[in-house]
């Protein structure tokens, strides 16, 4: 078993909870979607069949069965227990979880692999579990995702005390590139697809990201401060708006690499 992370960033077992609470109200999946119809279509440009692939992260039922359309078989994870199994596939967490050696010939990843505390470990057992040549593809929140919301809650921490940890840290492409390149992989390819939302209230942003187990899972993560808090956030969310309309963005982060070929003897 790997050593752990040395204090650790996220909390598993929050972040399972999290997922288990946007499957019971239901997910909100359109940007999940959008990630995940963009990873097919990047398959579709690879001129091969699959055999064998893995899903990584599996917020709707209907994913691996689309999966199944262009690959022969299809296993499934996901760090919430209800997600994983109304998927049929399995529960844990990504840098503690044994997916095999040389296993799979295709591997996606939606939205988790943000989460995880050791993410260079995660990428090194994802690696491993591919065959050669096969792709890796998936996409995560980062960037600048979240300007609107983030200024809105330094201002209100201000406000009522001390600044708290209350977002993620958010990984840039650059940073993603050298990871899966640490961790193996060959000829990463990161882009951004900037997808802008707007909204009336901070409230309608707070209830998707529930519904998207996107909220906040740090360790040290600050405790609530009250309604006072929240009227101060809600009303400093308002004033980046114009004619009652605020503008939020997601960058969503896209990859592609590749497991190394096995050299020929």
């Amino acid at each position: 078993m790997p050593d752990p992370v040395p204090n650790p960033l996220f909390a598993p077992g929050l972040r399972a909870l999290r997922r288990d609470r946007a499957a019971a109200i239901g997910p909100e999946l359109v940007l999940l979607d959008r990630a995940f119809d963009d990873c097919l279509d990047r398959l579709l440009d690879i001129e091969r069949g699959f055999d064998r692939a893995l899903l990584i992260g599996s917020p709707s039922p209907a994913w691996p069965r689309r999966m199944a359309r262009l690959c022969r078989s299809v296993e499934t994870f996901d760090p919430g227990r209800r997600f994983a199994t109304a998927a049929g596939g399995v529960s844990g967490e990504e840098d503690h979880h044994d997916f095999g050696q040389a296993r799979f010939d295709l591997v996606i990843a939606i939205g988790t692999l943000d989460t995880v505390n050791d993410l260079p470990l995660a990428l090194r057992k994802i690696r491993q579990s591919l065959r050669s040549d096969a792709p890796l593809l998936g996409a995560m929140a980062g960037g600048d995702s979240l300007a609107s919301l983030r200024a809105a809650m330094i201002e209100a921490d201000r406000a009522t005390g001390a600044i708290a940890a209350r977002t993620h840290p958010r990984i840039d492409p650059a940073s993603l590139a050298a990871l899966l390149t640490a961790a193996g992989f060959a000829m990463p390819v990161v882009d951004v697809d900037r997808v802008r939302l707007r909204y009336s209230k901070l409230a309608g942003l707070v209830r998707d990201l529930r519904a998207m187990a996107a909220t906040n899972i740090l360790v040290d993560r600050a405790p609530g401060r009250g309604r006072d808090w929240a009227r101060l956030a809600a009303a400093a969310f308002a004033a980046t708006g114009d004619n009652g309309r605020i503008e939020e963005r997601i960058d969503i982060v896209h990859f592609i690499a590749w497991a190394p070929q096995a050299l020929k003897t």
